[in-house]
């Protein structure tokens, strides 16, 4: 089956967030706006970081609660919680997966364990393939072919198509080198990693110079 819901970049980043949360810091569990603007903002494990203001972050919460993926609850403060388990049917395994990948694009198996456990245990890449396989028969994931240099297919969520780019070159010193060995895949991690920051940092420029009608192309006096 194909999947119906689709996410817009600030409702899938909402979404993996309140996943993430619920199974890392249960005890601030259900999330207040701030804490989720907080967590949708956050430098480490997103990908690429964000920075969204709160008005973004309750206007992407709204459209979630249309798509029946967040819910409203009150205490002394407003707080958001996910449905992902009962609008998806899917078990919270599959659910820090999903997260995983909204939160930091394609991943190889490895990688995916790795960041996946912190979460929800995963025991051994066997197991991983059999927690991806409902995701892939229910069309929430899919399964990409190897990135250049590296020999491990990759798996991409289906919620939000487009949110993160799919193919990204081998860096060029990879390229002109003799095969003498395979990158770890942390280390593999890491240069996607960058190179998704940079292309992120050249269209923050991008929009500074022309709103001082400058050309990043054109040289300075």
């Amino acid at each position: 089956m194909s999947v119906e819901i689709q996410l817009d970049p600030q409702e899938a980043r909402l979404f993996g967030v309140l996943i993430e949360k619920q199974l890392t810091t249960p005890d601030q569990y259900p999330l207040s706006l701030n804490a989720a603007t907080n967590g949708a903002n956050q430098k480490s494990n997103r990908d690429p970081v964000l920075s969204l203001a709160e008005e973004e972050v309750a206007e992407a919460l709204h459209r979630l609660e249309q798509k029946y993926l967040v819910r409203k609850v009150f205490s002394r403060v407003e707080r958001y919680l996910h449905n992902g388990r009962e609008t998806l049917a899917l078990e919270t395994p599959q659910l820090a997966i999903l997260a995983e990948l909204l939160m930091r694009g394609p991943q190889m198996p490895g990688e995916l364990r790795t960041r996946v456990s912190r979460m929800s245990p995963v025991d051994s890449q066997e197991h991983m393939h059999q927690l991806l396989q409902p995701l892939l028969d229910r069309g929430f994931v899919e399964r990409l072919p190897p990135s250049p240099g590296a020999r491990a297919e990759r798996y991409v969520q289906l919620l939000s198509p487009g949110l993160h780019p799919l193919d990204i070159p081998a860096p060029a010193s990879s390229q002109q080198a003799p095969a003498t060995g395979t990158a770890s895949p942390e280390l593999e991690a890491r240069v996607r990693a960058l190179e998704t920051e940079l292309a992120r940092l050249r269209s923050q420029l991008g929009v500074l110079a022309a709103k001082l009608g400058e050309s990043l192309d054109r040289p300075s006096d």
